[in-house]
């Protein structure tokens, strides 16, 4: 008896596994820029398990179940080998250990259905397609570019009812994440994954130069999964300044000859401990806020109190700062002078935006460099432009190091002028 079940269980494995081959040459079909992702997978039947997974390099299947499913609508497989892989593609699993769990699962699952629906290829059509459309169309509406980190950023920021999420999951989901939860043990890591994503992204261009329109939400999951992140506080170290902070230097106090003289003389020590030391911190700095009406609310609150977070602290603040923040869209609006902690906490508190018109980033620079013909900065490293991109840069590099800062919610960005740093920040990354 236990022979004839091992034979069955044997030749079901046998039956699914040419089940996910077939899946894979339809995929190859339509989308050959897969085809170096797609050989990075493996399977592993595990009998009982009544679903589907993936560690990000191995498939867990339950053959029973796949022959099941196959039975019930063939294509189901196939749509289920593509959504397991453009989740690897997309390092998904890499970001599951700092999000919400539950609103990733459904995140990041509408944003892969999303992809491969707006591709349209007929033969990998399912059922319910139809309504998940329908729903999709609502959320870009809600979410505009639909990546999982856009997607999953509206359901935290607009919590739905239990009922309604649950549903809205059970409409997206075609596997089980539980296997994400140590993604640090994946036998492909997430850098692997990402030149693996860097090379599909390089492939789906050359192959579908004429289709790009009806990709266009692969080539932003892919842009999302391929972006360079940075830490915010570290990039501000960059418009440092040396200067003189007015503190004990350890570094360069000898207590040899300090505890001597005190013990010879009574209370003269041999030699006093320096009151200043050398250090890198920001002084003068000015932040530009674009107000424009494409550029303001919420965002540019959030990713002023980041700033304002960073240069308050003790390791990145002189005694003495002057820091300005200029409000502008075509033209300045208003320029904020901060020369202590007060000042600037008052002005969170109290500062109102200004402007929403057109933009023009020249003014600004104009603004910045009548300022210091002034004295009104004796030393200025640094100038910071928070902006959409839309608008006239300047011809000529400014005398002080600039950097325009974009939130990714545009994955279109404007080429920007070669003397300037270009930073691109997630919500998270600034907190929002």
């Amino acid at each position: 008896m236990e022979k004839v079940d091992k034979e069955k269980l044997d030749k079901a494995e046998q039956i699914a596994l040419h089940i996910w081959k077939l899946a894979k040459d339809q995929i190859l079909v339509h989308l050959r820029f897969l085809n170096v992702a797609l050989s990075e997978l493996t399977f592993r039947a595990r009998f009982g398990m009544e679903s589907i997974s993936c560690d990000g390099s191995v498939i867990y299947y339950d053959p029973l179940y796949v022959i099941h499913r196959y039975k019930k609508e063939p294509m189901l497989i196939t749509r289920c080998y593509l959504h397991i892989l453009l989740h690897c593609i997309f390092n998904h699993a890499f970001r599951y250990e700092k999000v919400e769990k539950d609103l990733w699962d459904i995140a990041s699952d509408m944003a892969i259905e999303n992809a491969v629906l707006e591709m349209g290829i007929t033969g990998f059509k399912v059922s319910r397609d139809d309504k998940r459309v329908q729903e999709l169309a609502q959320w870009k509406k809600k979410a505009g570019a639909l990546t999982a980190e856009r997607i999953y950023h509206v359901l935290r920021d607009n919590p739905m009812d239990s009922e309604d999420l649950s549903s809205l999951g059970i409409l997206f989901q075609r596997d089980m994440h539980t296997r994400w939860t140590k993604p640090e043990n994946y036998e492909i890591s997430q850098a692997q994954w990402q030149k693996i994503s860097e090379r599909v992204k390089a492939e789906l261009k050359a192959f579908s130069q004429d289709k790009m329109d009806k990709k266009q939400s692969m080539v932003q999951n892919l842009e999302e999964a391929t972006r360079e992140h940075y830490d915010y506080g570290d990039f501000l170290k960059k418009f440092c300044v040396a200067g003189e902070d007015m503190m004990v230097n350890d570094d360069e106090f000898d207590y040899v000859y300090y505890t001597y003289g005190l013990k010879l003389y009574g209370n003269l020590p041999l030699v006093e401990p320096l009151e200043y030391k050398d250090v890198n911190k920001i002084k003068e700095f000015v932040v530009a806020i674009d107000t424009s009406a494409s550029c303001r609310g919420k965002i540019v609150q959030t990713f002023l109190q980041k700033t304002y977070d960073i240069l308050k602290s003790s390791e990145n603040f002189f005694r003495k700062v002057n820091i300005h923040i200029i409000q502008c869209d075509s033209q300045v609006q208003s320029d904020t002078k901060i020369t202590c902690d007060e000042e600037f906490e008052a002005f969170m508190k109290e500062g109102q935006l200004e402007g929403f018109g057109s933009t023009d980033f020249r003014p600004v620079f104009q603004y910045v460099n009548s300022c210091i013909e002034k004295k009104e900065f004796e030393n200025l490293k640094g100038l910071i432009y928070f902006t959409d991109g839309y608008g006239v840069f300047p011809e000529q590099k400014p005398p002080y190091e600039t950097a325009f800062v974009f939130l990714d919610d545009d994955y279109e960005q404007p080429q920007i002028p070669p003397w300037a740093i270009k930073l691109v920040l997630s919500r998270d990354d600034i907190g929002g």
